[in-house]
């Protein structure tokens, strides 16, 4: 599927536990935080191993999709999400903006996540640019539009919307604290 990009692609096919999460963890120490590993397996454990490891670890998984008989695992890399300082001053709450789906309008809420996280849980309706693209994609998004902007905690999502204010964009609001908290309704692409 296209939409799911991965940084770096782990072939763990035909390794049976606990290799595939051995080399799990020497793979993701090769990327950057944010970043999205994908580890193809063929062990049907290897989904629950995945799951407990990221969880532990303090990374980020985000689903699995099959295809015959591989499994295919999308983790994001941990960023210490905690430690950046916001400083994008209009802030809103998930509940706030779950009102404001729920009430209607014209606004647009983007989601700066990464496709992947995308692809396995978003906001009905949600734009998605990642934070990497959206200097080269800026042109998608109306200078006018209120814009309500999303990520996992409300950090990638504050850089946005600072680089958006910088722009130009005159109603950009960071929603806190984001996915990760989400309890509003969701869409999937992913099956």
């Amino acid at each position: 599927m296209e939409l799911l990009k991965a940084n770096l692609v782990l072939d763990a096919k035909g390794l049976a536990c606990p290799m595939p999460i051995v080399k799990t963890k020497k793979a993701i120490n090769e990327l950057e935080a944010g970043q999205v590993l994908e580890v193809q397996a063929t062990d049907k454990g290897s989904k629950a191993d995945l799951q407990a490891w990221s969880k532990s670890a303090g990374h980020q998984y985000l689903g699995t999709l099959e295809e015959v008989d591989v499994l295919k695992h999308f983790l994001r890399k941990s960023s210490n999400d905690e430690a950046i300082e916001r400083k994008h001053l209009d802030v809103t709450s998930n509940e706030d903006l779950e009102s404001k789906l729920e009430q209607g309008g014209s606004f647009v809420v983007l989601d700066v996540r990464e496709a992947a996280e995308f692809a396995f849980n978003h906001i009905p309706n949600a734009t998605s640019i990642p934070l990497g693209e959206l200097e080269d994609r800026i042109h998608e998004l109306n200078k006018e539009d209120e814009i309500l902007i999303v990520c996992r905690t409300g950090n990638r999502s504050d850089l946005a919307a600072q680089k958006l204010a910088e722009k130009g964009f005159k109603h950009v609001v960071n929603v806190v604290p984001g996915m990760s908290e989400w309890k509003g309704k969701t869409e999937s692409v992913v099956e």
